[in-house]
């Protein structure tokens, strides 16, 4: 892949891509709690995700991803939305789009995540929104938050939700 050069400036080829992942869930007594993948490095907080191995369907993807980046049995519940962004690599600039689902934790620890993250934390749910580092992804949050029997409008300190 080259990039062509147009006057002055450079042009960037254009490709898409697709990725899979969840927002996994557990319930602490009378709270809910969600589990976040990180990079010590960069600071960086997210939820897991991956691309389809060849045949792997969006859910299968999702459930694969979520299990070898956290190291929990996620068991699918159903899907939350899609957030999309661009980015560039290899000169290319990619449009992503990420379909999320809703994911119980059923099993699985998260001491037995894989080599792709180096943190794997749970936090509970309004924590877990404000430490995301992407905007998109905290939207993920709140919208299952949503499809949460009984989870909060509110934070137990009475400070609403950021929308």
């Amino acid at each position: 892949m080259t990039r062509r050069r147009t006057g002055a400036r450079t042009r960037l080829r254009s490709a898409t891509a697709q990725s899979f992942g969840g927002v996994v869930f557990r319930r602490e007594g009378d709270r809910y709690q969600i589990v976040l993948v990180g990079r010590s490095v960069q600071g960086t907080w997210g939820l897991p995700k991956g691309t389809p191995d060849e045949g792997e369907s969006m859910e299968q993807t999702a459930l694969r991803e979520v299990a070898e980046e956290t190291g929990l049995q996620p068991r699918m519940i159903e899907p939350i939305g899609q957030i999309q962004y661009y980015f560039v690599a290899r000169n290319t600039r990619f449009h992503k789009t990420v379909a999320f689902f809703l994911m119980e934790a059923a099993g699985g620890d998260v001491a037995q995540h894989d080599h792709e993250y180096d943190l794997v934390q749970w936090f509970d749910l309004d924590e877990a929104v404000d430490r995301l580092s992407y905007p998109n992804e905290a939207e993920m949050v709140r919208s299952a938050r949503a499809m949460l029997p009984g989870a909060s409008e509110r934070r137990p300190d009475g400070i609403a939700p950021v929308p």
